[in-house]
C-alpha cells in the first residue's frame, strides 16, 4: 500500500496531496502544472516534502515530524521518464544492466530473460539507443527499471513524447506489466490512456486532490 499525506511550497505554487492506494496502477491525472511530477518526485525521494508522511508497505520513506527521509537509492523505487534517458554510449544490454549494478544486485540471467521476453526487446540487446525507435527506447527504459527489482514503479508520462502509433505499440506492454502485478504510479493528462491502464485514479488540479476512486472519476 502507498500512503501519501504531504505539502510542498514550490515558489508561488503549493502542493497539498493526501491519498492511499492499494491499486495495481494508480493513475495521477491532471492538466500540465497540476503538480503530478512534483508529487511523484517526492515519492521517489528526489524532492522532500515540507510537511507530511510518505509510506510504502511497512516502511516510512518520509516523516517530517520525526526527521525521516530515506534517500532515493534506498527506496527500491523504479522511475521511467517521458524521454527514456538511456545512456547513448551503452548498448541495450548495458543499459538494462545499469539499474541492477547500481543497486548492487546479483546477476540473474533468468530474470533478465523473462523481462526482455515480456517487453519483446531480446533482439535489440546489441544495439545502441540511437538505433532504436522511440517506442523501443521506452521499452528498454521499462526493462532497466524492472531489472532493479523495484517494489514500486513510477512512470512520468512515458508515452507523452510518442506519436499515436507508438503509443498504441507501447500500451499493450504496460497492460502486461500491470497484469503481472507490478505496482505502478502512472502520471498522465490523457484520460483515454488511464482508462486502459489504471485501477485507481488520483485527480489533481492546481496542487490539490479533487477526486479519488476508480476510473469512473475520469468521466
Amino acid at each position: 500500500m502507498l500512503r501519501v499525506d504531504v505539502t510542498k511550497q514550490l515558489g508561488e505554487f503549493s502542493l497539498e496531496a493526501k491519498f492511499e492506494s492499494q491499486g495495481r496502477v494508480t493513475g495521477l491525472f491532471g492538466a500540465s502544472g497540476a503538480g503530478k511530477t512534483s508529487l511523484i518526485n517526492m515519492i521517489a525521494g528526489l524532492l522532500r516534502p515540507d510537511r507530511g508522511i510518505i509510506a510504502l508497505d511497512d516502511e516510512t520513506l518520509d516523516d517530517t515530524s520525526n526527521g525521516v527521509h530515506v534517500p532515493p537509492h534506498r527506496r527500491r523505487i523504479g522511475y521511467v521518464f517521458q524521454d527514456a534517458r538511456l545512456f547513448p554510449h551503452f548498448n541495450v544490454r548495458q543499459n538494462l544492466d545499469y539499474g541492477r549494478r547500481m543497486n548492487r544486485l546479483a546477476e540473474d540471467s533468468a530474470q533478465r530473460a523473462r523481462i526482455t521476453d515480456l517487453l519483446d526487446i531480446a533482439h535489440l540487446l546489441d544495439r545502441r539507443p540511437g538505433q532504436l525507435s522511440g517506442g523501443e527506447r521506452q521499452r528498454v527504459a521499462l526493462g532497466r527499471a524492472l531489472l532493479s527489482r523495484p517494489r514500486l514503479l513510477l512512470m512520468d508520462e512515458p508515452l507523452g513524447s510518442l506519436d499515436e502509433s507508438r503509443k498504441e505499440e507501447i500500451l499493450p506492454y504496460l497492460v502486461r506489466l500491470r497484469d503481472e502485478g507490478i505496482p505502478m504510479v502512472y502520471v498522465s493528462h490523457d484520460a483515454a490512456e488511464l482508462r486502459q491502464l489504471a485501477t485507481q485514479i488520483v485527480m489533481l488540479k492546481r496542487g490539490r486532490v479533487t477526486a479519488l476512486g476508480g476510473v469512473k472519476v475520469l468521466t
